[in-house]
């Protein structure tokens, strides 16, 4: 029977048209197909809405580039990134949660001696961070491999500062020994806006929105037998704590950032001045092992 193209049924028409060989591709687009058209009926859009939608998404398209992806703004200020992340990364529970991974990644950070500084121009309140790495059973792991990087006491990663920054400032790989330990000098990482001179920062203004990331850690953990953990660690007193532009913050993830100025403290922790302590253990869930 040929499904006619009505008002009423206008996802139906839509869906018995499609006759895609891929079955995945085929179920995805009906739900897509079936979502959007809800929308529009419940929305009601002028012509001028509708196009001034496709104008935005235009606009969107053309601000991408090899460096820049503001279609992956676009859907980490709506929350999509953080739900995909959270699909895709569900723990047992007990086991640390993840975030996003963020644009400022780099694959060849140098592996450094476990408790090196990672602040290679000094520059920034001195920072403390440690803790261990556990399985759900609170067993150290041994061997757990800590990717981590972070802005510095300006808001930026060294990416973003070729030439102002060292290479490779704020960035540094450890690995765990037997107890599981890590620790690392760094310093108060600040907060930071998302790209917001393009279409999606003009959409984060007209819904009175900030485009401002709360200050915080990334880190990749990875260890044989372990499903890999990409997070960040968060300090719960920063301004934007409680509205991250692109929603990464989860409770779990908050880590005081405690201030530390007596005299003994300080000498036996081999820091010149006051420096800030931070204490995080993260928490590994065991790979899962795929059906055969």
């Amino acid at each position: 029977m040929t499904e006619y193209f009505t008002e009423a049924r206008s996802a139906e028409a839509v869906i018995a048209r499609n006759a895609a060989e891929n079955p995945r591709l085929q179920q995805v687009m009906a739900v897509i197909v079936t979502k959007l058209h809800e929308a529009v009926k419940e929305i009601e859009p002028t012509q001028d809405e509708w196009m001034q939608a496709i104008q935005f998404l235009t606009e969107t398209g053309h601000m991408c580039s090899d460096w820049r992806q503001e279609f992956i703004l676009l859907s980490d200020i709506l929350g999509v990134s953080m739900l995909v992340d959270a699909i895709n990364n569900r723990k047992p529970s007990g086991a640390s949660e993840s975030t996003v991974l963020g644009p400022f990644h780099v694959e060849d950070a140098p592996e450094l001696p476990m408790g090196a500084d990672i602040c290679l121009d000094q520059k920034g309140t001195p920072m403390r961070v440690h803790g261990r790495i556990v399985d759900t059973e609170g067993n150290p792991v041994a061997g757990a491999k800590i990717d981590v990087w972070q802005a510095n006491d300006e808001g930026f990663y060294d990416v973003q500062q070729k030439g102002i920054q060292p290479d490779f400032n704020l960035r540094g790989v450890f690995r765990t020994g037997a107890d599981g330990r890590y620790h690392f000098r760094g310093v108060k990482p600040k907060f930071y806006p998302i790209p917001d001179d393009g279409p999606v920062g003009r959409l984060l203004r007209a819904l009175g929105r900030h485009p401002y990331r709360p200050a915080h850690l990334h880190y990749i953990i990875t260890a044989p037998g372990f499903a890999p953990l990409i997070t960040h660690i968060f300090d719960p007193d920063d301004p934007y704590i409680a509205s991250d532009a692109v929603f990464g913050v989860k409770e779990s993830l908050l880590a005081a950032f405690k201030p530390v100025d007596d005299p003994a403290l300080i000498a036996a922790a081999g820091f010149a001045g006051p420096f800030l302590d931070t204490e995080f253990d993260f928490i590994l869930a065991r790979a899962q092992t795929p059906p055969k």
